[in-house]
């Protein structure tokens, strides 16, 4: 992938923040220092670093695709209140893949679970 200066930008954007950024929420960050930014640059340039492993594309029906610094394998949590996603470690899915595949008889490229819930903020708002 050839050098860019505004890709640079979007996927420091990315990596410099603790949360799962959508596009708009990078091109709103950058827009501010970067006025001739478009959103259809922030777009395409996520798609290649996405489609070149620089990045996690997470995409949640019924939710903004967002985009994750952790290119590891890991699953998510969704928060269903205020939309935040986590991501959430646990070893004792690891082998899920190697057991799948073992199963069905098939080769999986790739792992998408994402677990829904409240989180610990928004249970917390409620029982105030």
């Amino acid at each position: 992938m050839k050098y860019s200066k505004q890709r640079e930008m979007i996927l420091n954007c990315i990596k410099e923040s603790h949360q799962h950024l959508t596009a708009d929420a990078i091109y709103d960050t950058l827009k501010k220092d970067h006025p001739n930014l478009s959103l259809g640059t922030v777009y395409r340039n996520l798609a290649q670093l996405a489609d070149h492993g620089m990045i996690l594309k997470i995409s949640i029906p019924g939710q903004p695709d967002c985009f994750d610094k952790n290119i590891d394998d890991h699953f998510h949590f969704l928060c269903i209140d205020c939309g935040n996603v986590k991501d959430v470690f646990v070893d004792e899915l690891s082998e899920i893949k190697s057991h799948v595949e073992q199963q069905a008889n098939v080769d999986i490229e790739s792992i998408d679970i994402t677990f829904k819930g409240v989180c610990t903020t928004c249970k917390q708002k409620k029982v105030q």
